[in-house]
């Protein structure tokens, strides 16, 4: 197999980093924490991290881990997860770290850990499309009853961090102008449709975030993260980024079902994990996008750069019978603002040719 991944010329201290089996995501992981961030802030911290099995907060989860073996920096984190055998598949031998705890619980519930903390990263939430349309009550249970559940525990830490996962479909549906939308600009939700579960489940937890910002001190970063792929991404889930990989994978061409106008912004995990803890660690109590401006690009422009990390694979991207390419229009769509991310420091490190190479690599990795 090419080593693809050690084309990104990372540097011998990326390489010092194995908190995971994964080169892929070691490299990563050394790449986030070069970030000139203070992360003598995070010392001997609790931080418990919801969902915590999920592709983002398992990356959450990761680069804290990093910083114990980086930095001595004795953090305590404690992963909260439905399913704890399914986790321990998902985390391998980080599992039994002994800085790590896999805790059963359910955001949907009563969150009593016994302890307190002095940071949540409420990452737990149906990420799926296709769970939002088979089980909308808990979609939008787990985010609405897991925000008052887990800011309840922050008031009752001291006024520990909370740190809300949220997303760009807060935006709702505006005009696909070709724009960047920024924090402040919000469309139209039709709340009648179970589709908004996710939509409106989202935008009350950052309303409720907020309130006990404002009523009870809780310091709080919300962190509204694009469209995010990288190490860890399902390829049955179901979003263009995981079957463009699969085909990658599995050596076929890409098959488009549309003309592939649609654009919006992809970010690499990496990437969005640095801008997360720079938010957390540098920003004010509000609203940041997650989300790489350079990564705003067409369905078809992605599908070509999967076919091109790859190149001796020969793959090609191809049309559905019937599609009418002839009115493509390049400007279509609409991504997210990083402007108010880039103005505390962020810059993404991997961007978008690199980060999709990685992100086969780390399958091809686990085929190996």
């Amino acid at each position: 197999m090419p080593d693809h991944a050690a084309g990104d010329a990372r540097s011998a201290s990326a390489r010092a980093v194995r908190v995971t089996g994964s080169a892929v995501v070691n490299g990563d992981l050394a790449e986030i924490l070069s970030a000139p961030l203070p992360w003598g802030d995070l010392a001997g911290k609790t931080v418990l991290v919801t969902g915590a099995a999920g592709m983002i907060p398992a990356y959450a989860v990761y680069t804290l881990l990093a910083l114990n073996d980086r930095h001595a920096a004795g953090i305590t984190v404690l992963g909260l997860v439905r399913d704890v055998a399914k986790a321990r598949r998902t985390f391998g031998a980080v599992a039994d770290r002994p800085d790590f705890e896999l805790i059963p619980g359910d955001v949907q519930q009563e969150i009593d850990l016994g302890r307190t903390v002095d940071m949540v990263i409420h990452g737990a939430s149906p990420a799926r499309p296709a769970l939002h349309a088979a089980s909308p009550v808990d979609t939008i249970r787990a985010n609405v009853v897991g925000a008052f559940g887990l800011l309840d525990l922050c008031v009752r830490s001291g006024g520990a961090h909370f740190v809300l996962m949220s997303s760009a479909e807060v935006y709702g549906h505006r005009a696909d102008d070709g724009s960047l939308v920024r924090e402040d600009e919000y469309g139209s939700v039709d709340i009648l449709n179970p589709r908004a579960c996710y939509t409106e489940g989202k935008r009350a937890a950052e309303t409720i975030a907020v309130s006990y910002h404002a009523q009870h001190g809780v310091s709080v970063t919300i962190a509204r993260f694009g469209h995010i792929y990288g190490p860890g991404m399902a390829l049955d889930d179901g979003r263009v980024q995981a079957d463009f990989t699969a085909d990658v994978l599995n050596g076929r061409d890409i098959t488009l079902n549309s003309d592939g106008s649609a654009r919006r912004t992809y970010t690499y995990l990496g990437d969005a994990i640095a801008g997360m803890f720079t938010a957390i660690l540098q920003g004010e109590p509000t609203a940041y996008n997650i989300s790489d401006r350079d990564g705003f690009i067409s369905i078809r422009q992605l599908a070509e750069t999967f076919t091109q990390a790859r190149p001796e694979a020969g793959l090609k991207v191809r049309f559905r019978e019937g599609v009418d390419v002839s009115a493509y229009n390049p400007v279509k769509g609409q991504g997210l603002s990083d402007e108010r991310l880039r103005a505390l420091g962020w810059a993404p490190r991997a961007g978008l040719a690199a980060g999709v190479s990685r992100t086969i690599a780390w399958h091809e990795e686990r085929r190996a």
